[in-house]
Formats: structure tokens, sequence, C-alpha cells
């Protein structure tokens, strides 16, 4: 007879319970059982004591004998620290094909040297930047400046070309002086 210890489900629709038994392996899931070894409430937090209760001894007892326990079973079994669960899903199959492996190292490598030249570019920039930027902030104040004192100017405006013939023909009477 080939024993199994497996759930067995009770409760209402959508309400599960279940009982962990041990039963013979051709019995149906919720049929004839030898003998009831815990309980399984899935509706309880993960942190609630009752969730899961096991009789360990009783359990042991079963594997002895030769009982294999279900996938859920034995998950809950390796927490218990009564059986090693065999791993089911192979990591190796997931990992990309060799030449998949090759781009993908290639393209960090390219990644890599990208921000290599970034910082490069990054730390040689800021020298050359820091007088482009201050020079524009000196220049800025000195644009506005005689915007502001062009209303003031306007009388002096009126007076400046008389001011300014003078000063013309001044130089032009020197350069006749110096001939």
């Amino acid at each position: 007879m080939a024993l199994k210890i497996r759930m067995s489900r009770g409760g209402a629709k959508k309400r599960p319970y279940y009982r962990i038994v041990v039963a013979d392996s051709r019995m149906p899931r919720d049929g004839r059982f030898i003998e009831r070894v815990g309980i399984y409430n899935p509706l309880l937090p993960k942190d609630n004591t009752e969730r899961l209760q096991l009789e360990l001894d009783r359990i042991k007892h079963w594997l002895e004998k030769g009982a294999k326990p279900s996938d859920r079973v034995a998950r809950f079994l390796d927490e218990a620290g009564m059986w090693k669960r065999k791993e089911r899903n192979n990591p190796q199959k997931a990992l990309p094909g060799a030449k998949a492996q090759e781009r993908l190292a290639a393209k960090q490598e390219a990644e890599e040297a990208a921000k290599e030249a970034e910082k490069a570019a990054a730390e040689e920039a800021p020298a050359e930047e820091a007088p482009a930027e201050e020079a524009p902030t000196e220049e800025a104040p000195a644009e506005e400046a005689p915007a502001e004192e062009a209303p003031a100017e306007e009388a002096p405006d009126e007076e400046a070309p008389a001011e300014e013939a003078p000063a013309e023909e001044a130089p032009a009477e020197e350069a006749e002086k110096e001939d």
C-alpha cells in the first residue's frame, strides 16, 4: 500500500480549510484516510500560529513507514525542518544562451564606456564653462544699467548734440594745428 501525506479539502465555497492526512494514494482527495496529522487554514494571516498545525511526532512515524508527502505538505515539513524538499525548478534553464550572453556582455561594456566618456567630458566641461558662466552674469547687469540710465539721459541728449559738435571740431582743429 502506497501511503501519501496530503491535504484534504473542507470548508465552504471560497472558504477553504484543509486537513493534513495520511491516506492510501489510491483513495480520492477528500475520501477515506488513515489518520489526520494536522490542519491548514489559508484564510488566517501568515503570522498566526493557528494557520498551520502539525503533529510532528505522528508525521515522523508515517515518514518512517514510507509515506511520501505531497508538494504542499513537503513545503510545510521543510519549514518545520522534518523533510528536505528537492528543488523542482531548474534555474539554469532560465539563463539565456551563449550568444545572447555575449551580446549582453558587449552591451554592458558599451554602456560602461559611454559612462566613462560622459564623466571625462563632465570633468573637462566645468573648467571651461565656469568662466563662460561668470561672463554673462557680469554682462547682464551692464546691459541693464544703460537701459535704466536711458530715461535720465533723455534730457541731456538734447544738449549732447551741441556738446558733440564742438567735441568733433576740437579734434579736427588739433589735427589742423599739427599740420
